[in-house]
C-alpha cells in the first residue's frame, strides 16, 4: 500500500502525482521549478491564469501529455509555509486524495520535497496516512444499482531521504478505526441489532488479536444490570454487553476503560421522540462504534497500555413490557434510579457499563455517547462536549483530540449539578432533572457511577454525523473520537 522511491520526480510512473505549492518565491520550490522546466515554463502560465493555485486548500490538476512519466499532476495549495500545521496538512492532502479517487485512479505518488524542506517528522507522516484512510472512505448504501467505483489503494512517497513508513502505517490504522466506526453508524438499525454489533466486534477482535467476551441477557441479569435491562425491556431484541481487551503490558492490571453507549435505535420509549426527531436515531450507537474503532486501531498500533472496550448494547423500544416514567430501577452498582424520562436511556446503559468497568479494576474511564441534543445547542457540530472529575486525565484526552483535530470542550462540573441528579423523593437518583444544563446533568448522572475513578465523559451527539461532504470524508457518520481514543495511548508522557 505504501512504498518509497528515490527516482526523479519526472521519472516516476504513476497515474497521479501530487505536488505541494506554497505562497513563496518559486525559486524556493525546487520540485515546481523542475516540473515547470519539463513543461517548457507552461506551469507559470497556468498559475497566472488561475488554473493552478498556491492558496491553501485549492487543488488543481492537469494532464501531463507525456512530458513526464506521471499521467496527471495534482497541485495542492498549501498557503504560507509557516502556517502549515499538521492538521492543515491532513486536510489538504485529504482533499487531494478525494479528488484523485473521484477521477477513478487507484494509485498515486506524492513528492515529499515539494511539501517538506526537511525530512518530515513521524507526526506529519502519520497525518498523511491518517488522511489517506479517512478521505477515501465511501459510505455503504443499500441501492440496488450501485455504480462500481475505483478505490485509491496505494501511495508512493518520492524522497531522496529515508522515510519512516511505519508512521504512515500507524496513521492509516487510526483512520481505519474511524472508518470502522463510520461504517457501523451508517448501518440501518434493522441490519445492526445488539447481536449484530456483538458479532461485528468479535470479528474485529479476532482480526486484531484482541480478547473479547460477549454477555447475553441471562449473564447481564446475573450481574444485576438493572439499568441496561430496563432500557431493553420493551424490545424483542436481546441486549448484549461487549467487553474487548487489549493487553500491552506484561501483566493485566490497571486497565483504562473505553465505555460506549450502544443504543442501536432510540424511539425515546414512552417519552416518544417527535416524527422529525426520531429519524436518524440509528446513529445513537455512535459511542459504541467509536469504541470498536478505537480498539481496532489499538490492536494495530500496539501501545504499551492495557485497554478495555466496554459496550452496553440494546435498542430503546415501546411495548406493553417497556419501562415507563415513574418506574424505579436498581442499577448494577446498587443505586436506585427514578425514571422521569425514558428518552434519557443512554445514561442508564452507561451507568451499568461504568460500574462494570470499576468492578473490573479500571484505573481510568472515558465514556463516549451521543447523549444529548443540548450539546448541539451549546457547541454546534464541530466540537465534542466533555465533563470530567480529573483534570489530568482530561488533559490527556484533550491533547490526543488536538493532535487528531477532533476538538473537545469541557463543561463545568460543580456540586450543585451533582445534587440535581440526586434529587428524588423515592430513589437515590433521577435520570432527568430537566431541560436546564441538560448536557451537564446527563453527564453528571453518569459520573455518579464513576465515583472517584478518574473519568472523562464525551458527548458526541453533535459531532457523530456530518451534514455534508468535507475534506476528510463523505456526508454521514464521521467516526469521531475513535482516533482520539486510540491516540490517547500514544502520547509522549
Amino acid at each position: 500500500m505504501f512504498q518509497q522511491t528515490q527516482e526523479n520526480v519526472t521519472k516516476v510512473s504513476t497515474k497521479a502525482l501530487i505536488v505541494g505549492l506554497f505562497e513563496e518565491q518559486k525559486n524556493n520550490q525546487t520540485t515546481y521549478e523542475e516540473l515547470n522546466q519539463a513543461f517548457d515554463q507552461q506551469l507559470d502560465e497556468l498559475m497566472q491564469a488561475g488554473d493552478l493555485s498556491n492558496k491553501y486548500g485549492k487543488v488543481g490538476k492537469i494532464h501531463t501529455l507525456g512530458k513526464i512519466e506521471a499521467e496527471r499532476l495534482y497541485f495542492i495549495g498549501l498557503g504560507k509555509r509557516e502556517e502549515l500545521t499538521t492538521n492543515r496538512l491532513r486536510k489538504a492532502v485529504g482533499k487531494t486524495f478525494q479528488s484523485i479517487q473521484k477521477d477513478g485512479f487507484d494509485q498515486a505518488a506524492v513528492s515529499i520535497a515539494s511539501i517538506f524542506q526537511e525530512n518530515p517528522t513521524e507526526e506529519l507522516l502519520e497525518a498523511i496516512g491518517d488522511a489517506f484512510a479517512l478521505s477515501t472512505f465511501e459510505q455503504s448504501t443499500c441501492h440496488t444499482n450501485r455504480p462500481e467505483k475505483t478505490n485509491l489503494g496505494s501511495l508512493k512517497f518520492i524522497s531522496n531521504q529515508e522515510l519512516d513508513l511505519s508512521a504512515v502505517e500507524k496513521g492509516y490504522a487510526y483512520g481505519t478505526g474511524a472508518n470502522t466506526a463510520r461504517y457501523l453508524v451508517n448501518l440501518p438499525s434493522n441490519l445492526l441489532t445488539a447481536t449484530d454489533l456483538a458479532n461485528f466486534a468479535e470479528n474485529i477482535a479476532n482480526e486484531n488479536d484482541l480478547e473479547i467476551e460477549v454477555l447475553g441477557k441471562e449473564e447481564i441479569e446475573e450481574l444485576g444490570m438493572g439499568a441496561l435491562l430496563a432500557v431493553n425491556q420493551g424490545s424483542n431484541e436481546p441486549p448484549r454487553f461487549i467487553v474487548m481487551k487489549y493487553q500491552g503490558k506484561e501483566t493485566w492490571e490497571n486497565p483504562t476503560a473505553l465505555v460506549g453507549k450502544g443504543i442501536t435505535f432510540d424511539t425515546g420509549g414512552y417519552s416518544l421522540k417527535p416524527k422529525d426527531g426520531i429519524v436518524g436515531m440509528k446513529m445513537d450507537m455512535g459511542g459504541a462504534a467509536a469504541v470498536v474503532g478505537a480498539m481496532e486501531a489499538i490492536g494495530k498500533t500496539k501501545p504499551k497500555e492495557n485497554v478495555m472496550g466496554i459496550i452496553a448494547a440494546t435498542d430503546n423500544m415501546i411495548s406493553g413490557k417497556a419501562f415507563k416514567p415513574d418506574d424505579v430501577i436498581v442499577s448494577m452498582s446498587g443505586k436506585t434510579i427514578e425514571i422521569r424520562n425514558t428518552d434519557a436511556e443512554g445514561r442508564l446503559a452507561l451507568a451499568d457499563a461504568v460500574a462494570y468497568a470499576r468492578k473490573e479494576g479500571a484505573a481510568k474511564i472515558v465514556d463516549i455517547a451521543t447523549l444529548t441534543g443540548g450539546v448541539i445547542v451549546a457547541l454546534g457540530d464541530k466540537v465534542t462536549g466533555a465533563l470530567t472529575n480529573n483534570d489530568e486525565w482530561f488533559e490527556e484526552i484533550k491533547t490526543a483530540s488536538e493532535k487528531m483535530d477532533e476538538p473537545v470542550w469541557a463543561f463545568p462540573y460543580m456540586e450543585h449539578y451533582r445534587e440535581e441528579v440526586r434529587t428524588s423523593h423515592i430513589a437515590d437518583l433521577n435520570n432527568s432533572p430537566g431541560r436546564k444544563a441538560q448536557s451537564i446533568l446527563a453527564a453528571a448522572f453518569v459520573g455518579e457511577f464513576a465515583d472517584d475513578t478518574p473519568w472523562v465523559h464525551l458527548d458526541i451527539a453533535g459531532t457523530a454525523v456530518s451534514d455534508s461532504e468535507y475534506d476528510l470524508g463523505p456526508k454521514g457518520s464521521t467516526g469521531v473520537m475513535a482516533r482520539t481514543l486510540a491516540k490517547a495511548f500514544d502520547l509522549d508522557k
